[in-house]
């Protein structure tokens, strides 16, 4: 019984293996989309593309390209090759606007390019497309199912970003550039204001200032002494208990003796 089946399952495979070759090389377009249409249905969705892409133009303003447009969208999406998905999206959105596939297709297009999304450490391109396209679903479906899944994609994205610029920020301190390090952790603070890297920002600018302050020249140091307490008290300010506390103890004490001796 086992053998049989066996038999039997290679005779399905092969002859659907043998109807897709001759599906691929006959001129018949009605034959291309069924079997488009039956691989699509089966989840084979690389194959599916294959015999889209060859009766795509000429299904163009015909009454099936609604449907055979929306599978070749899918066929990509579901193939992970969002650059080509997201291109198709957006052209079946343009194309047939009165489609009850349209905000499905719209949210599918914006999210293709949230996939495209890399780490926060490498360039972020494809992320603020992803921002604007997200936020673009979201002004025009506000009532859409998939809101409450696009606005926490598009929290997600915005972090990334925030996250990105922190770093950036940061970097600065890391290479003892430490003007550079002041002035940017502000613009940083100032432009995420309710960012969850506000602590770190704050103490980044606290240790900068600290750094360039202890290394002065005597001309300069006591002003940049005071601008370090200054900024120590911004963040025990914004977090008393903040995990930098013993060591922004320790940078205020020798502030503190540094402006004593230098007044002396």
């Amino acid at each position: 019984m086992k053998k049989l089946l066996s038999i039997l399952l290679l005779v399905v495979i092969f002859g659907s293996c043998s109807e897709y070759q001759k599906a691929l090389k006959t001129e018949d377009v009605a034959v291309k989309f069924e079997m488009a249409t039956k691989l699509y249905d089966a989840g084979k969705y690389t194959d599916a593309i294959r015999l889209i892409e060859q009766i795509a133009p000429a299904y163009r303003g015909k009454p099936q390209a609604e449907k055979l447009f929306y599978m070749f969208s899918q066929s990509y999406y579901k193939t992970k090759q969002y650059y080509l998905a997201a291109y198709q999206f957006e052209s079946f959105v343009s194309g047939y606007p009165k489609s009850e596939k349209v905000e499905e297709a719209a949210y599918l297009g914006a999210k293709c390019f949230s996939m495209l999304s890399p780490v926060y450490s490498l360039d972020q391109t494809d992320t603020f497309k992803a921002i604007d396209k997200l936020q673009g679903f979201i002004d025009s479906y506000p009532n859409s199912t998939y809101l409450p899944e696009a606005n926490k994609t598009l929290r997600a994205l915005n972090e990334k970003i925030e996250k990105k610029v922190y770093e950036n920020a940061k970097q600065y301190n890391t290479i003892l550039d430490y003007k550079s390090a002041m002035v940017a952790l502000d613009n940083f603070v100032a432009d995420y204001p309710g960012t969850p890297y506000k602590e770190d920002a704050l103490f980044y600018k606290y240790d900068s200032a600290y750094q360039l302050g202890i290394n002065s020249i005597p001309s300069k140091m006591a002003e940049r002494l005071n601008v370090a307490k200054t900024a120590y008290y911004t963040l025990i300010k914004f977090k008393p208990d903040t995990k930098y506390k013993k060591i922004a103890d320790e940078m205020f004490a020798t502030i503190e003796t540094d402006l004593k001796n230098f007044t002396k």
